[in-house]
């Protein structure tokens, strides 16, 4: 069966992003990038992707679940599908249809939409965030990825934003990168 993964960059603190979005501030150094590139060349944008040469067929996830907020700087861009060639699904209740046809906005209940995923074939769904969405489905995620960044962000948007339900996992791995990077991975315990 296919798994749930949530691959995501954190501060010390906790922080996905900034206040208004922001991710800039996480410390990649070039061998960060190599690695998530060789490793994981779906979760780099296609505009990204297009741009440095990058050109590796998906290598774990051939889905992609996240939320409006995720979305929308792809849409600030002029970006329809920021995720090409993946199937992504946008959880949101106020962004309209989008015209593309890897792109499908969903309203309603994530975790029954990952539970149904789950169940086709195929690669692992890629959970790309934000903390309300990752919350939501907490109970259908059964591994993590962690870049753990070297950085105190003091606010924004937390990795899991919802209700107080301890849920345990287990490590299954660490990598350390020249500039202080953990990449951390977990399976549910």
């Amino acid at each position: 069966m296919r798994k749930l993964v949530y691959y995501i960059g954190v501060s010390l603190d906790g922080y996905i992003a900034g206040p208004g979005g922001e991710w800039d501030f996480y410390p990649v150094g070039d061998d960060l990038s190599a690695y998530m590139n060789a490793e994981f060349p779906e979760v780099v944008p296609a505009h990204i992707r297009k741009a440095i040469g990058l050109e590796a067929e998906p290598v774990r996830y051939d889905t992609l679940i996240m939320g409006r907020g995720t979305y929308e700087p792809a849409m600030a861009a002029g970006i329809a599908s920021p995720y090409s060639p993946m199937r992504q699904y946008v959880v949101s209740s106020t962004l309209g249809a989008v015209d593309h046809p890897d792109v499908e906005v969903t309203v309603g209940d994530p975790a029954g939409l990952v539970r149904r995923l789950k169940q086709e074939e195929g690669k692992d769904i890629y959970l790309a965030g934000g903390g309300k969405l990752a919350a939501s489905v907490l109970p259908e995620i059964d591994e993590m990825i962690v870049k753990l960044y070297p950085v105190v962000a003091g606010a924004g948007i937390p990795a899991f934003s919802g209700e107080f339900r301890p849920t345990m996992f287990a490590l299954t791995g660490t990598r350390t990168f020249d500039n202080g990077t953990l990449v951390l991975n977990y399976r549910r315990a």
